[in-house]
């Protein structure tokens, strides 16, 4: 019998549905939030913080806890934030490109989802970030040239953390950033029809500059945490020129038929151009510093080389070890005086000749 068309029609494989590359990223799936969601990670890390290294001064000296006063996760951003700019100051120092500076700071971000301030400060955290950033962007610096040029750091301030971070990235090394999508939305722009009305557009040039700058004071804040590249290269043509920058982004929609209505785009736009405005600039210093003061007291002391805490772990680490290498050790010698050291191992001796000849029968 002769298949009929709907026949056909139900054989023919469907194609699969193309994903974004932008939503094939590890960033994407692993590295994106909602603004509840961020306050949650930061409140309950930082809650479970408090209580670990207040368990380590009370085991230490009982009492000696009652009167620190432990950081919040508001405060722990802010000295986070601090950092942030600091890495744009050696950026500029060694001139690194963009990509480096962005990326350094996306994973001095992310490393701050996973750890605290109170283990690890963001000073040298900082620094592992720029180097590793350097390595990972294919702009590398010597470990020598790099930290000889920042005063008070040897090469160990960076090595010692440099897989601590990368653990902590969950060695997703790869990152979009807004930057980079600004130039494709200029680009872009430049095909529109001109407008109706008797308004000038700023040109080209004068546009992506004054753009980038939004952008670069957007790294400051949580938007790259919470919405994608194009969502934040568009708020910041917006804060240039917001009649071209709607324009443009109408005419996508329009031209995409994603269905998704103008007016919830231009209200995301809004909110990151919200956010670039009021949290896009440094914290005050006179603060900060007052915060690095108390951290000072309040540090896990755990990671405070020579305290009693350290010393503690230290050795309780030094004694698992040496348990493992005796363990090792008597399994090693059992196997020997077994006459097969490859016994733990499961592997089964075979002889080279197999002299049981079945013809012989």
């Amino acid at each position: 019998m002769a298949a009929t068309p709907a026949t056909l029609a139900e054989q023919e494989p469907t194609q699969p549905t193309k994903i974004p590359l932008y939503e094939a990223s590890t960033q994407f799936k692993h590295w994106r939030f909602s603004v509840d969601e961020l306050v949650r990670t930061r409140a309950s890390m930082n809650e479970a913080a408090v209580d670990a290294i207040r368990a380590t001064f009370e085991a230490d000296e009982p009492g000696s806890s009652a009167n620190i006063a432990f950081l919040n996760w508001e405060e722990e951003q802010l000295l986070v934030k601090l950092y942030m700019s600091k890495i744009s100051q050696l950026c500029g120092h060694f001139r690194f490109p963009d990509e480096v500076e962005a990326t350094a700071i996306s994973y001095l971000k992310r490393f701050y989802l996973k750890n605290t301030v109170m283990d690890w400060h963001p000073k040298n955290v900082m620094l592992t970030t720029l180097f590793l950033a350097a390595k990972t962007t294919n702009n590398p610096i010597s470990l020598e040239a790099f930290t000889t040029h920042i005063p008070k750091t040897s090469p160990s301030d960076v090595l010692d953390l440099e897989f601590l971070v990368a653990q902590s990235l969950e060695f997703e090394f790869a990152v979009w950033h807004a930057h980079r999508a600004l130039w494709g939305i200029v680009l872009d722009i430049q095909s529109l029809p001109p407008a109706a009305a008797q308004t000038e557009d700023p040109p080209p040039s004068q546009l992506y500059d004054a753009a980038l700058a939004h952008i670069r004071e957007s790294r400051l804040t949580d938007a790259e945490l919470i919405y994608t590249p194009s969502q934040i290269a568009l708020a910041a043509a917006s804060l240039v020129a917001p009649d071209l920058a709607a324009r443009w982004s109408h005419s996508k929609l329009s031209a995409s038929g994603s269905g998704t209505p103008p007016a919830a785009l231009d209200a995301t736009v809004e909110a990151i151009k919200s956010m670039i405005v009021n949290f896009g600039h440094p914290p005050n210093v006179n603060d900060v510093r007052d915060i690095d003061r108390r951290l000072k007291i309040c540090k896990n002391p755990e990671k405070v080389v020579g305290s009693k805490a350290y010393l503690a772990k230290k050795a309780e680490e030094e004694r698992k070890a040496e348990e493992k290498r005796n363990k090792k050790a008597v399994e090693s010698q059992n196997a020997m005086a077994n006459g097969d050291p490859f016994e733990e191992l499961g592997h089964k001796k075979e002889a080279l000749v197999d002299y049981d000849d079945d013809d012989d029968d």
